[in-house]
């Protein structure tokens, strides 16, 4: 019985994270990193996903309006779960430290991580805004 109840929501993290993994492979056919080069599209993938997640998190959890029950995981764990990248982030400071470039590596590791952070709370803090100035409250 529990897992029935759940597939709707298994469904929805599928699905949104199929169109968000292929936005980000979109993203990376359309600037793809040359070799050595600080890759800068899955910074900016992962910057990106973290500020769209801040936001959603906002508009989904602390609005006086319930949104349907399946819209936080398709495009919370979904979509911006399928659209950002540990995995490649983690191979690409790789790379770069085995290529003997380790500030580059260093930088991106570190700058990853605090862009990420000042990403949510910039998206957590624009949709607090938006939201308290349509009158509700956060």
């Amino acid at each position: 019985m529990g897992l029935r109840k759940e597939l709707p929501v298994v469904a929805v993290v599928a699905v949104g994270g199929s169109l968000g993994a292929a936005a980000r492979y979109g993203a990376g056919l359309a600037r793809p990193t040359p070799d050595g080069a600080f890759p800068w599209t899955v910074f900016t993938v992962n910057a990106s996903g973290c500020a769209v997640l801040g936001v959603l998190m906002v508009l989904l959890t602390e609005t006086t309006t319930a949104p349907h029950p399946l819209l936080r995981p398709f495009l919370g764990t979904g979509f911006c779960g399928g659209f950002t990248t540990f995995s490649t982030y983690s191979l690409d400071t790789q790379r770069l430290l085995s290529a003997g470039d380790t500030a580059r590596g260093l930088l991106y590791l570190g700058g990853t991580l605090v862009t990420a952070l000042a990403a949510v709370w910039a998206g957590v803090t624009a949709a607090r805004l938006l939201v308290s100035g349509r009158g509700r409250h956060a």
